[in-house]
């Protein structure tokens, strides 16, 4: 496994996701994502682009380019859990999920 497999691996595993569940979030296939991890390929900048977004990453971070990883802290990683999971719903499964968290607010206010 080469640095940028490493490191997709680190991450995901932070934010308690599967290859799987990443490779879905970034609108890839398994197979596809699989070669990403293992360094068998590489993925070009839009690919890239939308894997740092599912990971909350930079390409800088997943590429070994950055002075120091980024490190998540708790409310960050759930931050990002939910920012992935909400690029792959539809817009009826948005509205519905926007309800959900505007009731969750109000609720948590008083």
């Amino acid at each position: 496994m080469n640095q940028l497999g490493r490191r997709l691996r680190q991450a995901a595993q932070e934010l308690g996701l599967s290859d799987a569940e990443v490779a879905r979030r970034a609108g890839l296939t398994e197979r596809r994502y699989g070669h990403y991890v293992t360094g068998a390929r590489e993925p070009d900048l839009a690919t890239l682009g939308r894997i740092c977004a599912v990971l909350a990453q930079t390409p800088n971070d997943l590429l070994g380019f950055a002075d120091t990883p980024r490190k998540l802290g708790p409310a960050d990683k759930l931050k990002a859990r939910l920012s992935a999971a909400v690029t792959a719903l539809g817009k009826p499964e948005l509205e519905l999920l926007v309800v959900q968290a505007e009731a969750v607010a109000r609720f948590v206010k008083r």
